[in-house]
């Protein structure tokens, strides 16, 4: 009997201890990459990796396919832009305006997105997200095509110096890791379960008294405020916030980067983004259209990967047997 509990125990031990080793070997080598990596080259990845996890909130665990989501992403580089560069405002301030532009966006396209379900929902965060990106073409303060050009990164908390690069590539990193720590935070909360029963059967979660619309407009709004932390975090990297970031191709690339890395993991969207960005890094001097490979890859992980690589991962063998197994259908 004793010898069952302690079997049983050490099973159970099994998956906490694999996914604290990966997590601690995660961290370890984000902490030592700038030594073997260009560190604007991995701000980037941080950004856009915090970008697809935060579409992952709403995709993967609540089901809400938005094709609208670099509207929250631009608006929120140019938000945080306008108040860095205009506002003279720090740039911790200047990140939060971003955030909080960004979510007050997400609560009015989500007001009126999630009346719909489907591709009626899609189309309606398309159609929205394209009227914010032709008003960003003319409003004033965006300065149009030319964008908003030579954003100062200033000082963190008044003395650290965010124009050195290695001093803007950690202030980055810890920016992802609360972002990442409070998406981890939202999904395995009871916020997070009911956006899972929601994701499986809506009908079910209605029938148990529970306000889908209210928790849809939720998960709705925390996306779109933790798209706006990577949307702002991306215009103080390069320094400037143009139309690119609010064009319907961004929303397709953040969907892109989610599928390759895996519906529904939290690392998968981290994956895909790594992959999407690296291709698209080194292979921009290249006279093959990044886009054609792009879209290679695409297709042999929809035919070989159903589930994204991180997703095939968490389903095999040697991921379940490491507790990480997947369950999203």
């Amino acid at each position: 009997m004793t010898l069952t509990l302690e079997l049983q125990n050490q099973k159970e031990r099994t998956p906490v201890v694999a996914q604290t080793v990966f997590l601690g070997a995660g961290l370890a080598f984000l902490l030592v990459a700038p030594l073997f990596f260009y560190p604007v080259f991995l701000m980037k990845i941080l950004c856009f990796a915090l970008f697809a996890c935060a579409f992952n909130l709403l995709l993967g665990y609540t089901g809400l396919l938005s094709f609208g989501h670099a509207a929250f992403f631009g608006g929120a580089a140019y938000f945080t832009a306008h108040a860095v560069k205009e506002w003279g405002l720090p740039v911790e301030f200047g990140l939060l305006a971003g955030v909080a532009g960004a979510a007050l966006l997400g609560a009015v396209i989500g007001f009126f997105a999630i009346r719909r379900q489907g591709i009626y929902f899609a189309m309606i965060t398309l159609a929205l997200a394209q009227m914010f990106y032709f008003f960003c073409l003319q409003a004033e303060f965006t300065h149009g095509e030319d964008g908003i050009q030579s954003v100062p990164r200033g000082h963190l908390f008044g003395f650290i110096d965010l124009s050195q690069s290695s001093n803007m590539y950690y202030f980055v990193l810890a920016v992802f890791v609360i972002g990442i720590a409070i998406i981890w935070r939202i999904i395995n909360s009871p916020f997070g379960m009911i956006l899972k029963s929601i994701r499986e059967n809506e009908t079910r979660a209605i029938s148990l008294g529970y306000s889908v619309r209210n928790y849809k407009l939720g998960a709705f709004v925390m996306s779109a405020a933790l798209t706006g932390l990577a949307g702002g975090l991306k215009a103080l990297v390069f320094q400037f916030a143009t139309l690119t970031d609010v064009g319907w191709q961004m929303s397709g690339e953040v969907i892109l980067m989610t599928l390759l890395g895996g519906i529904g993991t939290l690392i998968g969207p981290l994956f895909g983004a790594a992959l999407v960005v690296t291709l698209q890094n080194y292979l921009a001097t290249s006279e093959f259209p990044v886009t054609i490979i792009t879209g290679v890859v695409f297709m042999v992980c929809v035919l070989l990967f159903r589930r994204g690589i991180v997703g095939e991962f968490y389903n095999s063998r040697l991921g379940r047997r490491l507790g990480f197994e997947h369950r999203h259908k």
